[in-house]
């Protein structure tokens, strides 16, 4: 379970008194998520009509400095009508709070289940709501920059090494060069926005075809639509394992991102390199993560194969599956 920090019924309560949300009725400590202690919390309402939210607890991973950009991105990006959770803030307007030396924000529950097996209408409708992210995006002053691109994922591997990425498979090693040529030939000036950089299936929540909710923007920075595009088909258009590509998923995504927001000629002559640094970015951070956690954790690792093997398909097939 994703909670690290147990807290009392006693200080929750407590909490939520400072915003005006009614009282506290029931905290469920929320399985999902590797970074932070989540809680599924329940209120009176400010009516008496009962109201829902989601308490998280920054554990780890994020730079307390860079909150204040993550929880203002998902209130402009609500006020801008995209399917994104607000910011509750509390009586005094703050959008966290501090408690025992960490920050914790609550934020607006919206309904909606992620998707194991997408279908096409599913996966166009996620490209639509992410082109219209992006477009809302433009507007918001804040920026930062992205922390975990093609130069780092070349980094990280090669701090890894060779040895210690062998042990885990012997075809791994190789990134280490792909990664370094890929960033090497990253394009330099595609068009820019706030970009999501984590659209897993499991960061939309969705009922049917209809996309509820766009979460966790913790990686969230300004870079290239076209890659936030690129890592979106990643992970969306093939198997667990990266063994099997699902074309009618991925040419569905990007039908449904160009309904909102055409590609220009140089995004989609990129988009094959863009899918190639996606895949790298976690294979880097998933051989990192496997190195890094002793053998008897109780965490399931995440093989950084599943991503090697989107690399090649993409490096093999990606001009293809792009220009079709």
């Amino acid at each position: 379970m994703a909670v690290y920090t147990q807290l009392s019924a006693e200080t929750l309560a407590e909490l939520i008194a400072h915003y005006d949300v009614g009282e506290l009725v029931s905290a469920k400590g929320i399985a999902e998520g590797v970074s932070n202690s989540n809680w599924l919390i329940d209120t009176t309402g400010r009516d008496g009509a009962g109201a829902r939210f989601i308490l998280t607890m920054y554990e780890k991973r994020i730079e307390l400095s860079d909150l204040p950009f993550f929880l203002d991105l998902l209130d402009h990006l609500a006020a801008q009508g995209c399917p994104v959770p607000r910011t509750i803030h509390d009586r005094e307007g703050a959008s966290f709070r501090w408690l025992d030396g960490k920050a914790v924000a609550l934020i607006e529950f919206l309904p909606g289940v992620s998707v194991d097996h997408p279908t096409q209408g599913q996966a166009f409708h996620v490209g639509a709501v992410l082109a219209r992210m992006h477009l809302a995006s433009e507007s918001f002053a804040a920026s930062r920059a992205n922390t975990l691109g093609p130069e780092t994922s070349a980094q990280v591997l090669g701090d890894c090494g060779e040895a210690a990425l062998a042990e885990i498979d012997p075809a791994l090693p190789a990134t280490i060069a792909e990664a370094r040529a890929v960033a090497e030939s990253w394009p330099a000036d595609l068009p820019r926005a706030i970009i999501h950089s984590d659209l897993f299936p499991d960061n939309v929540l969705m009922r049917g075809d209809e996309v509820c909710a766009l979460i966790d923007f913790y990686f969230a920075c300004t870079d290239a639509m076209a890659y936030d595009l690129a890592v979106t088909h990643a992970a969306w258009s093939f198997s667990a394992d990266g063994r099997s590509y699902r074309p009618e998923i991925g040419q569905a995504l990007v039908q449904g991102y160009e309904s909102v927001r055409k590609l220009g000629s140089d995004e989609r002559e990129a988009l094959p390199l863009l899918a190639q640094g996606a895949a790298l970015r976690f294979v880097s951070s998933r051989a990192q993560d496997w190195i890094e956690t002793p053998a008897d954790a109780l965490v399931t690792r995440k093989d950084p194969m599943a991503f090697v093997r989107r690399l090649e398909f993409y490096r093999r097939e990606g001009k293809e599956v792009f220009t079709a």
